[in-house]
């Protein structure tokens, strides 16, 4: 690329890269409104955290669209074209994360009037833990860092014993009352929703890999995960 070329491009991809942020910055703040609305039973918030998710889509697709004008304007190479496809995969996951986070909200709007099954203490460490994997995940991306994107598979870690220790706290629960399986089931499907976000931010880490590296491979393996109709 040429000097003037190279300069526009730059600007161009930081345009791009700044929009990233600030979808991710929509997500974190998904993710903290709807353990709020799950913890204090906020209907009305968890409604508003529903109908916001449209922000985050509609993100999604204006830095696509930047995505596919670089690619096809600028003909990036090497690095340059890694970076921005790697930003289309990222996207497409900070969306999902988005969707997992409105689908807590919409967890809590199922539940309705129905009181929690136990005190929110797992959980809320589960939120903590990966919107703090994906801000690192995120700016290992834009820095090209690849120790601190390796980084975020040991926290996954957490994140997948923290999901374990709800699931084994509501059996417990469920052993002494078989009544309170709904309310459960809403408690372990917003855990499991955070463990989605988690695996996610893996994602993210894994493309800033492959960025500096040019190679793409799985951080973590696969782990099983507990079994949900073990609590029919």
């Amino acid at each position: 690329m040429t000097h003037t070329i190279r300069s526009q491009f730059d600007r161009e991809l930081r345009s791009v890269q700044d929009n990233l942020l600030r979808m991710g910055g929509l997500l974190d703040e998904a993710i903290a409104r709807s353990i709020q609305a799950l913890a204090e039973r906020d209907l009305r918030l968890a409604r508003q955290i529903v109908v916001d998710d449209f922000k985050v889509n509609d993100l999604r697709f204006k830095i696509e669209n930047q995505c596919l004008t670089l690619i096809a304007t600028q003909q990036p190479t090497a690095t340059d074209l890694r970076t921005i496809i790697a930003a289309m995969n990222i996207i497409l996951d900070l969306e999902r994360m988005a969707d997992h986070a409105a689908g807590i909200a919409k967890i809590v709007l199922k539940m309705g009037d129905l009181p929690l099954i136990k005190p929110l203490v797992d959980i809320p460490r589960m939120a903590d833990e990966v919107r703090g994997m994906t801000r690192t995940a995120l700016d290992a991306y834009i820095a090209r860092d690849v120790d601190t994107a390796k980084s975020i598979a040991k926290r996954d870690d957490v994140v997948d014993e923290l999901y374990h220790q709800v699931f084994r706290d509501l059996v417990t629960f469920l052993a002494e009352d078989r009544t309170a399986i709904n309310r459960a089931l809403h408690l372990l499907f917003a855990a499991h929703n955070l463990e989605r976000i988690g695996d996610r931010a893996v994602n993210i880490a894994e493309r800033a890999i492959y960025i500096a590296s040019g190679e793409m491979k799985e951080l973590n393996t696969p782990v099983e995960e507990p079994e949900v109709s073990g609590l029919n």
